[in-house]
């Protein structure tokens, strides 16, 4: 594939649930490297556009990977092509150990890098024969990264990784995230501002179900206006301060 040619590519996505239109028209394209932004106020359709991607919601339009048409591809043959999937709801399997989740999620053929998901997530060595149900927010969703950290896969879509949780375990996620970005691609949808500058190369903003910007992340984040107008932040936010969540 050429270096230049997007791994991840969706042309004119359409979403319609219980009648509304949810997806008007998405277009996106993915790198093969670095963290690609998916931003946009809540409930224009970010997660949609995920689930989109794989398979996960009745879709018109179309998906490629690595040049691939994949768009009536099941979900599973689309995650077995090599994409992790982190959800916004962590999905867990709260009556199942750490050890049990991370095992469940191994896909074959591969070796499982389980040094990696330790090295980033210590806890859940530590944790390792523990229910997950009684892990805390913050655990089950190192839980959850760690279990699509564990194959070798060329993209990671991660939903709102940290979504609720206390800034000492955000900036643990945001590590991780960093660092899973030195090995895969990753398609991050985040409304954390401070996050996003720290990882993100490039971004896409959404607002009522289509694409209203993309491009490089810093230039995005540099201009206060703009992200006010495109995302709802106060200036703060968008230079990386403490208001680092949307605040409309």
């Amino acid at each position: 594939m050429s270096a230049a040619a997007p791994l991840l590519e969706a042309a004119d996505l359409h979403v319609w649930i219980e009648g509304s239109h949810i997806l008007q028209g998405v277009s996106l394209t993915v790198p093969d490297h670095g963290v690609t932004a998916l931003l946009g106020r809540n409930g224009v359709g970010k997660t949609t556009t995920v689930r989109a991607l794989l398979g996960l919601v009745p879709r018109t339009g179309r998906v490629s990977f690595d040049g691939e048409d994949i768009t009536a591809r099941p979900t599973h043959a689309i995650v077995s092509r090599g994409i992790g999937y982190v959800p916004e709801e962590r999905g867990i399997f709260s009556a199942l150990t750490v050890a049990e989740n991370l095992r469940l999620a191994e896909r074959r053929p591969g070796a499982p890098r389980y040094a990696l998901v330790h090295e980033l997530f210590p806890e859940l060595a530590a944790r390792a024969d523990q229910p997950a149900g009684t892990l805390s927010g913050g655990q089950q969703q190192m839980l959850a990264i760690g279990r699509a950290l564990l194959n070798d896969d060329r993209l990671l879509i991660v939903d709102e990784p940290t979504k609720g949780l206390a800034p000492r375990i955000v900036r643990e996620v945001a590590d991780a995230v960093a660092r899973a970005a030195e090995r895969v691609p990753v398609l991050l949808v985040e409304q954390n501002l401070s996050l996003v500058r720290r990882t993100a190369d490039q971004a896409v903003v959404l607002d009522a179900g289509r694409v209203v910007h993309t491009g490089p992340a810093p230039g995005l984040l540099d201009d206060a206006d703009r992200v006010r107008a495109l995302l709802g932040v106060a200036r703060a936010a968008a230079a990386g301060g403490p208001e680092g969540r949307r605040t409309a």
